[in-house]
């Protein structure tokens, strides 16, 4: 018996985004299609089957160890960017301020999605969820030097918004407008 049951929510890819240089900044740029390999994006800044722990997991890891990327691909809703611009009072948030390198639409929960969840593009490519993307305070930071006085409020306003990070389970390619399917796993 399958453990993975497919869900009726369907989605669909918006926009696909890339970062070449992590020293460049946060900031993605836009592509036309993702071609993803087990390392993640090919020649994204982010893709690796390991990286160096952070911030994010100190209390398991002292930095810098190494550790299994399960961060190479980061995801976020066309929906739920809209609430946290109208949360923050901006006109409007970019998934490229984000570092996202795949904008959704029909998804509105993406962020919501439980870990193990398989997004399944319609061009064979598939994505484990990881987990919940934080908001940080980088994110700010861009968002500060487009609409000033409203950046810092943004880890407060996108918290359980800001989107998924996710690893890849089979390589493939994702192209603009792909659809996506959703198998999710049990819940208790």
């Amino acid at each position: 018996m399958p453990i993975l049951t497919l869900s009726d929510i369907k989605g669909q890819v918006d926009k696909l985004y890339i970062n070449t240089d992590r020293n460049s900044g946060l900031e993605t740029e836009h592509t036309s299609h993702l071609h993803i390999d087990f390392a993640g994006i090919q020649g994204e800044a982010h893709s690796g089957l390991t990286y160096v722990s952070d911030s994010r997991i100190i209390n398991i890891y002292p930095e810098p160890t190494e550790i299994k990327n399960s961060r190479q691909i980061s995801i976020v809703s066309c929906e739920e960017l809209a609430i946290i611009a109208h949360k923050m009072q901006i006109p409007h948030l970019p998934a490229h301020w984000l570092g996202a390198n795949i904008a959704t639409r029909g998804i509105e929960k993406l962020t919501h999605l439980p870990s193990s969840t398989r997004l399944v593009f319609s061009s064979g490519a598939v994505l484990t969820v990881d987990l919940e993307n934080y908001p940080c305070h980088l994110v700010a930071k861009v968002i500060e030097s487009n609409f000033p006085g409203k950046g810092k409020s943004f880890p407060i306003m996108a918290k359980h918004l800001r989107g998924i990070v996710c690893w890849v389970e089979k390589p493939g390619n994702i192209h603009v407008d792909d659809s996506i399917r959703l198998f999710l796993p049990p819940q208790r």
